[in-house]
């Protein structure tokens, strides 16, 4: 469309402003231009949108399977990854990453293919129709592509600062959204609003010194237009005065010069676009690139855990920053044995549970389930094989029969409504205004504390595992509640592994071994009534400490760093 018409059109008015043509001729001639002129019009608009539709049905399909990429490789890092990353930069960076490639195919596709071709094209009659034009232009157009890529690649720099401050505005604003409670709460309004202002000023810095670069680029790129039009110009007027050059071909000149202008103009954009489009995409894929810190084996071995046997053996386990949980620690919970947790913060509760839940690695020693050592198998292998509620149980932005049937989706209504009555979750339940059908909100908001943990409850019922890891699971439930709750703790313990931490002692009571934790290491263990009977027992100190039912807090105790979920 940018060569043969302009080339027709100069036969044609090189025909018109003949003198002494032959009018039958002329006639036939005429005819025949005008019919490779339409033709060449008929021909550019089916291949124009044969190339549309084409690309279309490319790019969408490739823009689903890089979304599917994206959440295959961010969903393959720990949970640690995630709790030093902002969710909202993620998403951010994810969705950069996809229009990253839209953007890039629409330029490569719209912009570098047919420019190269056009240019191609026009060197190639220009050298046929004028010659020492040709050469000028060959000459203008590799200083032209030289500067602009200077400009383009010293300007990488900056459109990286601007790609980053942009990630830092969107983690800003979805922590903010996310903790909205907190700011309405803490009367922290404005305080939020200047720190918000703080972040978008530095993206304002940054923005404005790439686009301010880009306009310099522009300017140069425009004065350089500006002085080879002129030159031709003045070439052109100069060769029709002198014969040398036909009106068509004068015509033809320009109008290629017209439509070169406005590509390589429109070329120095694309390539700004597709430049910062590749630093929005390396943005996710340096995320992409690290290594997965918690990796499943290369050759796992099939999962063998029956009867719930854990073993903890000589493990120690060491933060990055050096400070030691675990040294040489040892324990076992028999199959079907249910233990009990206890200890000051930092004593390393959590720390087991994320160990035996492969949220974190040992340092040294193993973890064995029925001796297989958990490391052998693949981690949704591993956590397919324990039901764990957690001390603050999120739920997904569905329905509740959804949240409840998560840990086994091919679960019937039945079946749901019966773990959620055994969780004294029904109830509440069928109170809302869809039911089982309402949706719970963002992380459950819509629904209280104590009812997201019944929820979380009756989903560990529903998951029937054999290995069960209570986390201060009843902590959100009132008295009457925790009452109920411990009654269908009663049937869903039996035949289970279960380990529970609590720092609500009476939860505890009937479980048949307490382990008591300090700094690390197992100082006592036993039933209730055999810790309660000991003279020096820190477990009866404790218990001796409750109020309400909770131990209370040491201030001299190190906190137990847990970069997964603090206790």
């Amino acid at each position: 469309m940018g060569i043969l018409p302009p080339l027709l059109l100069q036969k044609i008015i090189d025909l018109l402003s003949g003198a002494g043509v032959d009018r039958i001729v002329y006639t036939q001639e005429l005819t025949y231009l005008i019919f490779l002129m339409s033709m060449s019009l008929v021909a550019g608009f089916v291949l124009g949108r044969i190339g549309g539709f084409t690309t279309t049905y490319f790019q969408s399909n490739t823009i689903r399977e890089l979304h599917n990429y994206a959440f295959e490789k961010l969903t393959k890092h720990s949970y640690s990854f995630f709790t030093n990353q902002f969710s909202g930069s993620l998403v951010s960076k994810a969705k950069r990453f996809v229009r990253g490639f839209e953007a890039m195919h629409d330029v490569f596709t719209w912009d570098f293919y047919t420019t190269f071709l056009s240019v191609i094209g026009v060197f190639i009659i220009l050298f046929i129709k004028a010659p020492s034009i040709a050469v000028g232009f060959v000459v203008w157009t590799i200083i032209y592509v030289v500067i602009t890529l200077f400009f383009i690649r010293y300007k990488i720099k900056f459109d990286l600062l601007e790609a980053a401050a942009d990630s830092k505005v969107g983690g800003s604003l979805a922590d903010a959204l996310s903790n909205i409670f907190s700011i309405k709460i803490f009367s922290a309004r404005d305080r939020e609003i200047i720190h918000y202002k703080t972040i978008t000023s530095s993206e304002f810095i940054a923005r404005n010194k790439s686009w301010y670069l880009g306009n310099v680029s522009d300017g140069v790129q425009s004065l350089l237009m500006v002085g080879i039009h002129i030159f031709i110009l003045y070439k052109m007027a100069h060769g029709w005065v002198e014969g040398a050059v036909s009106t068509g071909v004068f015509v033809l000149v320009e109008t290629y010069m017209l439509n070169l202008f406005d590509r390589l103009w429109n070329l120095s954009k694309a390539m700004t676009r597709f430049v910062k489009s590749v630093t929005d995409v390396k943005e996710i894929t340096d995320i992409f690139d690290q290594p997965i810190d918690i990796a499943d084996p290369v050759h796992p071995e099939p999962i063998t855990m029956n009867g719930g046997c854990i073993k903890f053996k000589n493990i120690s386990f060491i933060y990055k920053d050096g400070v030691s949980v675990f040294n040489n620690f040892n324990l076992e919970i028999k199959p079907g044995e249910r233990i009990g947790l206890v200890g000051h913060s930092g004593a390393g509760k959590s720390t087991i549970t994320k160990l035996l839940l492969r949220f974190a690695d040992v340092t040294a020693g193993s973890i064995t389930i029925d001796g297989q050592d958990i490391r052998n198998v693949t981690q949704d292998d591993l956590r397919g094989a324990i039901s764990y509620v957690p001390q603050e149980a999120i739920l997904f932005h569905r329905t509740i029969r959804e949240n409840i049937a998560y840990g086994n989706p091919g679960a019937t209504n039945e079946e749901i409504e019966t773990v959620a009555k055994k969780a004294h979750a029904h109830e509440f339940i069928l109170q809302l205004p869809h039911g089982y059908d309402t949706l719970v909100g963002e992380r459950g908001v819509k629904l209280s504390g104590g009812e997201r943990q019944r929820v979380a409850i009756a989903r560990a019922m529903l998951k029937n595992s054999p290995i069960l890891i209570l986390d201060e699971a009843t902590s959100s439930l009132d008295s009457v509640s925790e009452s109920y709750i411990q009654e269908a703790f009663v049937e869903l313990m039996k035949g289970r592994t279960t380990l529970v931490i609590a720092h609500r002692l009476s939860t505890i009571q009937k479980m048949d071994r307490i382990v008591v934790l300090e700094q690390g290491v197992i100082i006592e263990e036993g039933s209730h009534a055999k810790l309660l009977k000991k003279k020096e027992s820190l477990y009866k100190k404790l218990w001796d400490m409750q109020a309400g039912g909770f131990l209370a807090g040491n201030g001299s105790e190190k906190k137990e760093k847990m970069e997964y979920n603090d206790e």
